[in-house]
């Protein structure tokens, strides 16, 4: 008499099973409109989050803000924190006002990176685009119409939210004086303040800054719901790519998201679907971050058309997860190891050797550093407050030519101390190349950077 229970909760169990994939195959397209959309639309939600919370706790709009230090081992706000150049970050409204940036010229290498609400680049001046003169460029929206004053260029942003992330070589501490110089003139204006004369004064960020939660958390908060009709509301002043997005449109569409319109209302079991296709996306884009489709000599090196993404809507919504604001290759490119020689993760307590051939050294225009994060992404206390190494710093090298990186948790022989890079104690690490305007063969993949060896 039991097993005959059993076999009909079995029976039962069963057919309730088949009901259940019957009805998510009858919500198949929505599943997957949902999770196309939710990797289409992340950027441009993630940047409004991005944005406000700068707003919030740093500057308004149009405002610009000039960081003026390192950040150091207690520094929290972001992972993968920068030691080879000091900011000027200011976040932009160009719905309807126009303004003016204003850069000076300078020997130092430079990169004044602006991104539309996309996180595509849509302008990039600098050394290698614009030169080392001064210069003034008359910053617009898409629907901005007005006359150019002389001597401007006209930077068009396709969106009406857009972010200006400038970069400053930076040469250790000792080098703050003569970068703060130098962006005590770069300025933004309003067009109607300039050609009255007037400047606006740039920012310095509070010492004591007073974060929210996260972005990166609250998009992980937000309901479908939610999601969907930020994007809607986004995309009628900051519009996809209208010869490259139709079908990612499209398939918002069936949805019932629309630009400017409310999203349409969703039955119990839609609702579910399109819950369901946004975890698969999240889930999908996290798995491959943790797991690149390839890597070189245990590097993973970011692919060209990062900055620039087109239809690569995949990697465009990696990026925003996991380095959000990422530059050009041919501006910079960040290669990260989180494995050895032999594919092994990257240990603290052990020790390691990056080594560079003679004449194998990064082929970098501007300069390269190396930079030890622990495993949070954050950097590694130590002694010497030694973050990173690179090209600026007096590296000792071997007799042949070569050049010997130590990254182990205690100093080397005295003799090799300039080439230490401290790693933590325990637990796991990862290390990130900075390599700035890289040469062409960077670029093209016919030079990576070399394996790190463990050794005994």
């Amino acid at each position: 008499m039991r097993s005959r229970f059993l076999l009909k909760g079995v029976a039962a169990l069963g057919v309730l099973v088949l009901l259940a994939a019957a009805v998510l195959f009858s919500q198949r397209q929505t599943i997957r409109d949902a999770a196309e959309g939710y990797v289409f639309g992340y950027p441009l939600v993630i940047t409004e989050l991005t944005r406000d919370g700068f707003n919030n706790s740093l500057a308004p709009l149009q405002h610009l803000v000039h960081v003026q230090k390192f950040p150091d081992a207690h520094f929290r706000e972001i992972v993968r924190p920068n030691v080879d150049t000091l900011y000027s970050v200011a976040w932009l409204d160009l719905s309807e006002q126009a303004l003016v940036f204003e850069m000076p010229a300078t020997e130092r290498y430079n990169v004044m990176q602006f991104l539309d609400a996309w996180t595509n680049v849509y302008a990039s001046l600098g050394p290698r685009t614009t030169g080392k003169g001064a210069g003034t460029y008359l910053l617009v929206g898409p629907s901005w119409k007005g006359d150019t004053p002389a001597g401007m260029r006209v930077l068009r942003s396709p969106t009406t939210i857009a972010w200006l992330l400038g970069r400053l070589q930076t040469n250790g501490v000792a080098d703050y004086d003569t970068v703060h110089g130098i962006q005590q003139h770069i300025r933004l204006t309003p067009l109607d303040d300039w050609q009255q004369g007037k400047r606006s004064e740039s920012l310095v960020p509070p010492v004591n800054v007073k974060r929210g939660v996260p972005p990166l958390f609250q998009m992980r908060a937000l309901d479908s719901r939610d999601f969907f009709q930020r994007l809607a509301r986004l995309m009628a002043s900051n519009p996809p790519t209208a010869n490259v997005d139709q079908q990612a449109l499209q398939g918002l569409a069936r949805l019932g998201v629309q630009p400017g319109q409310d999203v349409r209302a969703w039955g119990w079991l839609q609702q579910r679907a399109v819950a369901l296709g946004i975890w698969l996306a999240e889930r999908k884009l996290q798995d491959a971050i943790a797991h690149p489709p390839a890597l070189k000599a245990g590097w993973r090196v970011p692919p060209p058309q990062v900055g620039r993404y087109g239809s690569e809507y995949g990697l465009r919504a990696a990026v925003a997860m996991a380095g959000f604001g990422a530059n050009l290759a041919e501006d910079a490119i960040y290669p990260n190891a989180l494995q050895d020689a032999d594919g092994k993760p990257l240990q603290g307590g052990q020790r390691y050797r990056l080594h560079f051939a003679a004449g194998q050294l990064p082929p970098v225009r501007a300069f390269w550093s190396v930079t030890v994060y622990d495993a949070d992404g954050y950097l590694v206390d130590n002694p010497l407050n030694r973050y990173a190494l690179g090209d600026r710093d007096a590296l000792k090298r071997n007799a042949d030519g070569s050049l010997d990186i130590y990254l182990q948790a205690d100093a080397p022989a005295s003799e090799w101390q300039a080439n230490w890079l401290p790693i933590p104690r325990d637990g796991g690490f990862a290390l990130t190349a900075r390599l700035y305007w890289p040469e062409a063969v960077i670029l093209s993949g016919q030079w990576n950077m070399p394996a790190i060896v463990r050794v005994p």
